[in-house]
């Protein structure tokens, strides 16, 4: 004789529980399979032509070929990238909206008021790396060292210019640091982003550009553009002869630019894996990488999610304690 077990209210609620839970992994194996959709939509929130954008259009290619799908990027620049990053903090978190950021994102929360949660509303997806500062002049300018500036400025305080990607980025606030430990004033004339930024630089406009070593560095080497100074610890390669801010007597003073790519929260971990390696793949393939490390003279990291949440929390901190301490906002 078969002997059939009695059918509880437990034994129901157990197996509706298995239920769900096969269920689960049945809709997330078919989640995987179904993504990518037709379209990837990458977000870059600053304009054309800056090294955010630049990132984005190396992985381009790359992307669509591993993931099939047509990778569109959009440029939804303003407020120094919080406007599109907003965007991208409020999209459906399926896989079709993603964001790639600069440093501006560790620093926008201490200088304005956020539509989003920084840290909650978005989910790091890959630490692309750093890279420092470069401060710039026109050739035709007759500075060729940092003391140079320093004596021009003590003379005639606030007379010289100098441009960044706008206010409250790493190069404004490393700036602010810097002309505060050498007792000198400047006028800051911000841009909206790295683009109009290097159109102004090279055409002499304003009298200095700080900017990370990725977005000056092909107009260095072409020489349309003179470094005076970088802010790593170390010389970076392609500007050996130009000294740190360290050699130049500003004991520990290292500031660094960074880019990375997030998601919206609540994007599935599948999806967000699949992303990650998909772009260090890309920008590993050997053109990708000498134009990120060579042209761009970029320190790739690749860091997954915990060391890119690591990271921003860092930088949060560091760079959120100058903004208030110089009493920095948007729109100065």
């Amino acid at each position: 004789m078969i002997k059939i077990p009695m059918l509880t209210r437990r034994t129901f609620a157990k197996r509706g529980l298995a239920a769900a839970v096969l269920g689960g992994f049945a809709s997330t194996a078919a989640r995987a399979e179904a993504w990518p959709t037709s379209v990837i939509n990458i977000i870059v929130p600053f304009p054309a032509g800056g090294s955010v954008d630049q990132l984005a259009r190396i992985a381009q290619n790359g992307l669509q070929q591993r993931l099939g799908a047509n990778v569109i990027i959009e440029n939804k620049p303003g407020a120094q990238g919080s406007i599109g990053t907003g965007l991208v903090a409020r999209a459906k978190p399926d896989g079709g909206t993603w964001v790639m950021v600069f440093d501006t994102h560790a620093v926008n929360p201490s200088l304005q008021t956020m539509t989003f949660d920084t840290e909650r509303d978005l989910e790091p997806v890959l630490l692309i790396g750093t890279s420092p500062h470069l401060l710039c002049t026109h050739p035709g300018r007759p500075y060729k060292a940092f003391a140079e500036i320093v004596a021009a400025a003590k003379k005639d305080p606030g007379k010289l210019t100098y441009g960044s990607i706008g206010t409250g980025s790493l190069g404004h606030l490393t700036m602010v640091l810097l002309t505060k430990k050498a007792g000198i004033e400047m006028t800051h004339v911000p841009y909206r982003g790295g683009g109009p930024l290097l159109n102004d630089a090279l055409a002499g406009h304003v009298d200095f550009a700080i900017a990370s070593s990725a977005l000056v560095a092909t107009q260095v080497a072409a020489g349309s553009l003179r470094p005076l100074l970088q802010t790593g610890a170390t010389r970076l390669g392609n500007v050996k002869d130009v000294p740190t801010a360290i050699e130049a007597g500003f004991t520990g003073f290292e500031s660094y630019a960074w880019w990375g790519a997030l998601a919206p929260k609540g994007t599935p971990e599948d999806l967000k894996t699949r992303m990650h390696d998909a772009l260090i793949a890309t920008y590993k393939e050997p053109q990708n990488f000498a134009q990120l490390s060579d042209n761009m003279q970029i320190s790739t990291t690749f860091g997954g999610a915990p060391e890119m949440a690591a990271w921003i929390s860092k930088q949060i901190k560091i760079w959120g304690d100058v903004a208030r301490e110089n009493n920095i906002k948007a729109g100065q």
